[in-house]
């Protein structure tokens, strides 16, 4: 099959002339994206590198909907959200994004199960049996069956990492954001993280952006976004 007749591959995420000013008419004004045009297609595995300071979190707020562009447009599984009001953001974040922080944000009151089911819970409303089932098939997935009836707060840091990126899959999202997921852990743990959204990505074709500060991991990327200055290449 040819360049011509291949089909084209879909688009996850599309930036086109977003900007990002803070404070804006106001003597502290500050422009922290510079016009940025960025697209990710299904099964993308995207490393994000830069300084710091140099916009990476706020453009992957951005993409995640946890924040508006203050202006150009954001398309996000082929809907432009610009216009969106924030319940439909809302619905859209939360049944298309998921997120992996630096700071797992688990329930440590809660089991790792019930981290799991937090989402599809906040979906539903109430819980119910194949939500049970998913969870249990998700904490499987990350290795953590035996552990999955104890608190979150009593995992150790690696466990703790890899209950939070199967609470990311819950909604079975088309796209993951990764904000330094391996930051805090040692070596082994870190490389067992990223392995684990490794397989997610290619067996899921889940789409993801995965800040780091790393180069190891981001040379197993399939590309590399360098964001300097609030504007980006690769």
């Amino acid at each position: 099959m040819d360049a011509a007749t291949a089909p084209a591959r879909e688009e996850i995420v599309r930036l086109h002339e977003v900007r990002k000013v803070f404070n804006p008419g106001t003597s502290i004004e500050a422009e922290i994206l510079h016009g940025i045009d960025l697209t990710l297609h299904r099964g993308e595995f995207c490393a994000v590198m830069g300084p710091s300071g140099s916009g990476k979190s706020t453009l992957l707020n951005i993409v995640g909907l946890l924040d508006r562009p203050s202006s150009g447009t954001l398309a996000i599984c082929g809907e432009e959200t610009t216009q969106l009001d924030d319940p439909a953001l809302t619905r859209l974040r939360g049944h298309n994004i998921g997120f992996v922080f630096q700071y797992h944000h688990l329930i440590t009151a809660f089991t790792a199960l019930e981290n799991v089911m937090m989402p599809m819970l906040g979906a539903a409303g109430f819980p119910n049996a194949e939500m049970y089932e998913r969870a249990q098939t998700l904490i499987a997935s990350v290795g953590l069956t035996p552990w999955q009836d104890h608190l979150a707060g009593n995992l150790s840091g690696g466990q703790q990492q890899r209950v939070a990126v199967a609470r990311a899959l819950a909604m079975k999202p088309a796209l993951l954001l990764a904000d330094e997921p391996t930051g805090n852990l040692d070596t082994k743990s870190a490389d067992a993280v990223f392995e684990l959204l490794r397989r997610v990505n290619q067996e899921q074709g889940t789409a993801i952006l995965f800040v780091t500060h790393n180069p190891e991991l981001a040379q197993r990327c399939d590309r590399t976004i360098q964001v300097i200055d609030g504007m980006v290449s690769g």
